[in-house]
């Protein structure tokens, strides 16, 4: 799956006109993408400085923040959506940030890659880590620090007390509703309080 398809799908999620935190925008593409097609307005945080260079580039409004030290510059519901896209497998602080995502914002989109998809099992029963197009780093050079599943983000959600609004997959452009844990290379929840 495209990062444009992933894109496009989560826009979806969004509603028109939301105010928006976008938690590890990188270059500020998904930023740029809701406010062009659905007229939302917001913030990125990002921590990289070409990264920063090119949300400012792109006109998208950027703040340079360690998410690992949290989100407490935000009052709770300060935004419409918090948006945590290829970003949770990044953080030492999952647990925190997840709850601090559906404080800052009224509903929080979560996608990250599904370390459960079929592939990336038929990877390690053969006894290697998975590479594919969704997961393109080796073991040894990736930035992810933790890997996850679809049922496990399920699980944590629930420990953490979250409502899920919402739960997916999405493969080579397609919602994946049967099965996502299994079916499905991208896992996606949309959370509340």
């Amino acid at each position: 799956m495209s990062d444009l398809q992933i894109q496009q799908a989560l826009a979806a999620l969004v509603p028109i006109g939301s105010t928006v935190l976008d938690l590890g925008c990188g270059d500020g593409a998904m930023l740029a993408h809701l406010q062009q097609t659905r007229s939302c307005t917001g913030y990125g945080i990002e921590i990289d400085d070409a990264n920063l260079l090119a949300c400012v580039k792109r006109g998208v409004n950027v703040i340079q923040l360690n998410l690992e030290e949290g989100l407490s510059m935000f009052e709770d519901a300060s935004f419409d959506v918090v948006l945590q896209i290829d970003t949770l497998q990044h953080l030492r602080n999952a647990e925190v940030m997840l709850r601090e995502t559906v404080r800052v914002g009224r509903v929080g989109i979560v996608a990250f890659p599904n370390f459960a998809h079929w592939p990336n099992r038929l990877s390690v029963l053969k006894g290697r880590m998975p590479v594919t197009r969704r997961l393109p780093y080796q073991w040894y050079d990736t930035p992810n620090i933790r890997v996850g599943t679809h049922a496990d983000l399920g699980l944590l959600a629930l420990a953490n007390g979250l409502r899920v609004q919402d739960s997916f997959g999405l493969q080579e452009g397609e919602v994946v509703r049967w099965l996502p844990n299994l079916l499905a290379g991208t896992s996606v929840y949309k959370l509340s309080r």
